[in-house]
């Protein structure tokens, strides 16, 4: 996309979106922004576009709940093991051939989104949620890594918890900060993270921010289930396109 006006119009539909999204949800900024950003540019320059508007909506989100203390005390095993391995798998993203972290993008949209409308609801004991989180931590910050979404596994995870409400939304802004910082420092260790991007990343916040805003009178008047059923299928059509994009 060489026409600055476009792209500076793309951009602004794509966060406006992806924000609208996480105000309703509470989630699926990254994940909608990475999903619609990997169709026009390599998904190590997305991720790096990605930073600023998925940090403050996800630091707002953490820091509005009921007891950040208390979810990082729970949660701290799973939020190291996200971090180290986000850092660690961050240098495939900027090494790896573009049509080949298109295809993880699209499959990991693929499964996540398969998941959530098919899947069994799953409960999780505390038990077994001391022996799992920081393996779970490693296999979401493995995915982050590869391809800027932070879902897989750690919102199923959360999701079988059986947490409050509150405490959900606010597990979902840890985990989903410590990512986005995670990131930013595995991009920037392989010099990956330029000034230029880093002002798109500014100005992507602006539209983030509004449609996340609409996007929270929205749910308001919006049955959850369904823009949940819609957004879900939104992005497992995504998925298939990014998905199929490497065999056509």
């Amino acid at each position: 996309m060489n026409d600055p006006l476009s792209f500076a119009f793309a951009l602004t539909a794509i966060f406006l979106s992806a924000g609208l999204v996480k105000g309703v949800t509470g989630m699926g900024l990254p994940t909608v922004a990475m999903g619609l950003l990997g169709g026009f540019m390599s998904p190590v320059t997305a991720a790096a576009i990605l930073i600023i508007p998925s940090l403050v909506t996800n630091l707002w989100q953490l820091l509005t709940g009921p007891s950040m203390q208390r979810v990082i005390r729970r949660f701290w095993p799973m939020m190291a093991a996200i971090a180290l391995a986000t850092a660690l798998s961050t240098m495939l993203l900027s090494r790896i051939n573009p049509d080949w972290s298109r295809t993880f993008i699209g499959v990991t949209l693929i499964v996540y989104s398969m998941y959530a409308l098919l899947g069994p609801a799953l409960e999780i004991s505390k038990s077994l949620e001391r022996r799992t989180s920081a393996i779970v931590g490693l296999i979401t910050g493995a995915i982050t890594g590869l391809t800027g979404i932070f879902v897989i596994p750690a919102v199923p995870f959360f999701q079988a918890l059986n947490l409050s409400k509150d405490d959900l939304v606010q597990a979902l802004g840890l985990s989903f900060t410590v990512s986005t910082l995670s990131l930013a420092l595995g991009l920037l260790i392989q010099d990956s993270l330029k000034l230029e991007q880093l002002g798109m990343s500014m100005a992507a916040l602006i539209p983030a921010l509004a449609g996340m805003s609409i996007g929270q009178r929205i749910r308001t008047l919006l049955k959850p289930n369904t823009f949940r059923f819609l957004f879900l299928v939104f992005l497992l059509l995504l998925g298939i396109e990014l998905a199929m994009r490497s065999f056509v």
